[in-house]
């Protein structure tokens, strides 16, 4: 292939228009927020399962190495002892979500979620050729604090690409804007692991080629590059070396699949007791369908072995469906599918080929069942949140949850004690750094609540969005 079939450089805008917006250590920084004794102190989020990986680590945790996606037990192992293990609380990030998002949209209407806690958003229609850019990004930035209460990182650049490296280089709670000028000698300092569709795989080759950051990247011919990559990816690798980039914000994504999964503590041994595990997988799949609002054709099942293989396996119906019944037999089958003979420590099951629109599945019999090459596109099963007032006990509590008492009022669970009881320290955003004790949930009423949201009002749980 001749080098003269190099892609064309796109036309992009002349000005750092496109804004990404990225919350600081998002999950962590929402508990440290309405729980003021967290405020300066290493903190993960996650679960407490001896399988359980870290959601978020705040910047206290990351100091002592602990990430996002390690395991929760290596990061404990790594943070000092005064370290504090919460689980996630879907409702209250949510609340929080949404008040960020607001100091965006505020200043344009051309806002794009990426995940809970970041997005994209177009100033280009909300500015003149004269507004300080700068400027507006610091407005924003303090408003979206003034708005949750939570420091915020913002990138301008000309193309999404840029923005959010920006953004990253921002971090914590900075501003960064990238010009037109500016963009070389942004770009090819940076790592060649930080340019967007650079993962482990494909860094290692480059790495093989000598290429360790976006300047070695560069030089490279583009023959070389599609060598390395492929076609598709060699031809991205030779773009986003170069900084060109030229999607557009859009306000609407198309929602490609729902689904969840679960680590469990100990391993499933057996055929029965495998699929008896799997229909609560089911079940928190179909609620996220359900909340779309959408059908499904194809029914993927994510099968993880005690020695760490990952099995996917999928069955795909005659028609799209939002029948609970059809979709959860499809996913038996496509577990079926599986023969899964050694010990099983996780589940997954997502819904794939989603539309709008379902037609009634009748029991044909006769379904084709296909094996999946890729694996799902599933999300964590959500921590226990209460829907209203629950009577807590030593069995249904966590760390991090709410928790009430008639003498103490609000607080939240620090840890349950080998004999039943609950260590609860009472506070709020609003009340400062509260006292801690222990509460017996067999002598005296403790009560599991909701969430509060920013404004410090209760906010109705809601599970995680599928594609944060």
């Amino acid at each position: 292939m001749s080098i003269d079939r190099a892609p064309h450089a796109p036309v992009l805008r002349a000005r750092p228009t496109i804004v990404h917006l990225d919350a600081d250590a998002f999950f962590a920084a929402v508990e440290q927020h309405q729980r003021p004794s967290l405020r300066g102190r290493p903190v993960l989020v996650g679960g407490v399962g001896p399988r359980s990986v870290v959601a978020t680590a705040s910047y206290e945790a990351r100091q002592y190495g602990a990430r996002s996606a390690m395991p929760m037990e290596q990061a404990r192992r790594l943070c000092p002892p005064s370290t504090v293990v919460v689980v996630p609380r879907f409702a209250a990030y949510a609340a929080y979500s949404a008040r960020i998002m607001a100091a965006l949209r505020e200043v344009t209407e051309l806002v794009e979620p990426v995940s809970i806690d970041e997005a994209f958003a177009d100033v280009a229609g909300a500015v003149g050729p004269e507004t300080d850019l700068r400027a507006l990004a610091h407005r924003i930035r303090e408003r979206a604090r003034e708005l949750s209460g939570l420091p915020v990182s913002l990138g301008l650049g000309r193309s999404k690409l840029v923005a959010k490296l920006a953004s990253e280089a921002a971090k914590p709670g900075g501003v960064r804007v990238v010009g037109a000028d500016d963009e070389d000698a942004f770009l090819l300092d940076l790592p060649v692991r930080a340019l967007w569709g650079v993962g482990p795989v494909s860094a290692a080759r480059l790495d093989e080629l000598g290429v360790r950051t976006v300047a070695d990247l560069r030089r490279q011919p583009l023959d070389t590059l599609l060598l390395a990559a492929g076609e598709a990816g060699g031809t991205n690798l030779y773009r986003i070396a170069r900084g060109w980039d030229d999607r557009p914000v859009t306000t609407v994504r198309e929602r490609k699949s729902a689904g969840a999964e679960h680590t469990f503590d100990t391993d499933l041994h057996g055929r029965a007791a495998i699929a008896t595990a799997l229909d609560p997988v089911v079940d928190a799949a179909l609620a996220r369908l359900e909340r779309h609002a959408v059908a499904a054709r194809t029914v993927v099942v994510k099968v993880r072995l005690a020695s760490f293989t990952t099995l996917t396996r999928s069955v795909t119906l005659p028609r799209p469906t939002a029948d609970e019944g059809a979709l959860r037999d499809a996913a038996h089958r496509a577990l079926r599918l599986a023969d899964v003979t050694e010990p099983v420590r996780l589940l997954g099951v997502a819904f794939h080929a989603l539309s709008e629109h379902a037609q009634l599945m009748l029991p044909l019999g006769d379904e084709r069942a296909e094996a999946a090459g890729e694996p799902a596109d599933a999300v964590p099963l959500p921590a226990p949140s209460p829907s209203g007032p629950v009577r807590a006990t030593a069995a249904n509590v966590a760390p991090g949850l709410d928790v009430v008492t008639a003498a103490d009022g609000r607080g939240w669970v620090v840890r349950v004690g080998d004999d039943g009881r609950v260590a609860v320290r009472f506070e709020t955003a609003r009340t400062g750094p509260g006292y801690q004790r222990w509460v017996d949930p067999d002598a005296e009423d403790l009560t599991l609540v909701e969430p509060l949201g920013p404004d410090g009002e209760p906010v109705r749980p809601v599970p995680p969005d599928d594609d944060a």
